[in-house]
């Protein structure tokens, strides 16, 4: 398999927060493979922006130290490593004054040429940065600017951050990042719908019993303990990147492969989703071990009711859906690192085999994160005399061993998105009008927390979350899949 890389055309990135965490270990590691594999032009520019005092010299030296920590797979020649950093340099900025701005508009001289902001900042200098963009002429009919979540962290607060992004960009220049959307197998999604006639006539309520859908993670807040105290799995996980995996799972599919049209899909998604019943959801904290601290430790704040773990059961009100339920969970410190959706379809409407034969369903698996692919369960004969003794067997599409050695260069999310962004191609991005309907689904349920004052269900560290968890689907009848690496 010959893989074709396009180059991108020339641009300029400017990388607001250019010291910072993300920039570190994600956004320069992904520029650099990008580089190796021919897709960044050579007169491409990359300036990283911020308050610390630091010269091109330095800065190369900054991006040379991530390079090496957090480019793993080696994919690119030591010598190509001086190129590369070459084409960058620094700027020491305020986001919300004017100090530097005037040196990043000669750094930037005026050139007609695709114009790339990366606000790898926090959410409450997002308007600060878009002012000043604007106000010091930097935004070009090629601007456009890249925005991190959290994007608000209620209706409200989204509302007024895409009014005033508004105010001084179009939405067709706006490209809210979120790095699941960038995941190979995500957008393996739409081509297991909607390129194979196998699956699409069954992807409805009449064959899918439920789906489930799981984000789960071994660790624990980490560093993160200060931001995700203030957020939570609620706002940190399932408004955003879990309604984006539910959304591509049910879409209705689109005209066209097209921003728009996708986008368009995934808004009817999240608008047919029906309120979330008290008793739909569970909320769970980690405890600690004799190793490891607790949730309440681990963010320093022996008060707080902030979720590690939620599981929803969700409904979606159209023709196509109703009837079936659809089982989201994530949560910090549970059995191991694992993403994965699974379309669980219904039983065969009459088994010839009878009930020595046992139950048996198909189960389509997405894996997402680690050993990206795809497996389906079907029923077989177990070999051998003795009877019809059927055996569930997966039909197994691992990346790394169905593609060859070239699926273990397969994009990172970030390299993906950013040279999305670079193209101007919106289709991985959220728009406006679908954050904003996320969160109008959301506020109640995080609301209804906020009313009750109850406490998160506590749960062990390395299992599979709260109790209620499991009973949620245990009363349907049904059992989650189990949380394996």
């Amino acid at each position: 398999m010959v893989s074709r890389v396009i180059p991108a055309q020339p641009f300029d990135l400017v990388i607001f927060g250019g010291t910072g965490d993300l920039a570190r270990r994600k956004i320069l590691p992904a520029l650099f493979r990008r580089y190796c594999a021919g897709q960044m032009d050579r007169d491409a520019r990359i300036i990283g922006a911020a308050r610390g005092d630091m010269d091109d010299a330095a800065y190369r030296d900054f991006a040379r130290a991530a390079i090496d920590e957090f480019d793993d797979d080696a994919v690119c020649a030591a010598e190509h490593l001086e190129t590369f950093l070459s084409q960058l340099s620094y700027v020491t900025l305020d986001a919300r004054g004017d100090d530097g701005w005037a040196a990043l508009k000669d750094r930037l001289d005026g050139s007609e040429r695709i114009r790339a902001f990366y606000f790898s900042v926090g959410p409450a200098l997002f308007g600060d940065l878009a002012t000043r963009i604007e106000a010091h002429g930097l935004a070009t009919p090629e601007a456009r600017i890249v925005v991190e979540k959290p994007f608000g962290r209620d209706l409200a607060s989204a509302r007024a951050l895409n009014a005033e992004l508004a105010k001084h960009f179009k939405e067709t220049q706006i490209y809210r990042i979120d790095h699941y959307l960038g995941k190979e197998t995500v957008q393996n999604l739409m081509a297991i719908r909607f390129g194979n006639t196998l699956f699409e006539p069954l992807w409805n309520s009449q064959y899918v019993d439920h789906i489930q859908i799981t984000v789960a993670e071994s660790g624990g807040v980490g560093t993160r303990g200060g931001y995700y105290d203030k957020s939570g799995a609620m706002r940190d996980m399932m408004q955003n990147h879990i309604m984006q995996l539910l959304c591509l799972t049910t879409m209705e599919p689109p005209a066209k492969y097209d921003p728009h049209a996708v986008r368009d899909e995934k808004l009817k998604v999240i608008r047919a989703l029906s309120p979330v019943e008290p008793g739909d959801v569970v909320r769970g904290q980690y405890e600690g071990t004799d190793r490891l601290p607790g949730y309440r430790n681990e963010v320093e704040n022996c008060d707080t009711l902030t979720e590690s773990f939620v599981a929803i059961k969700a409904r979606i009100c159209n023709w196509r859906w109703a009837g079936t339920p659809f089982y989201l969970r994530t949560g910090k410190r549970l059995r191991a690192r694992a993403s994965e959706i699974a379309i669980v379809f219904k039983d065969a409407p009459h088994s010839i085999f009878g009930a020595a034969a046992g139950r048996h369903r198909n189960i389509l698996t997405i894996r997402l994160q680690p050993n990206e692919g795809i497996e389906m369960g079907v029923t077989i004969k177990e070999p051998g005399p003795g009877g019809m003794r059927l055996v569930d067997v997966p039909l197994d599409m691992t990346f790394s061993e169905a593609l060859g050695p070239e699926a273990a260069d397969i994009p990172d999310a970030y390299e993906r998105l950013i040279m999305d962004v670079i193209r101007g191609d919106q289709t991985l991005f959220m728009r406006g009008d679908e954050v904003e309907a996320a969160w109008e689904w959301t506020d109640p349920i995080i609301d209804a927390w906020e009313a009750s004052g109850a406490a998160p269900l506590r749960y062990a560290t390395g299992s599979s979350g709260p109790d209620d968890a499991l009973a949620l689907m245990h009363r349907d009848g049904r059992s989650w899949r189990e949380i394996r690496p």
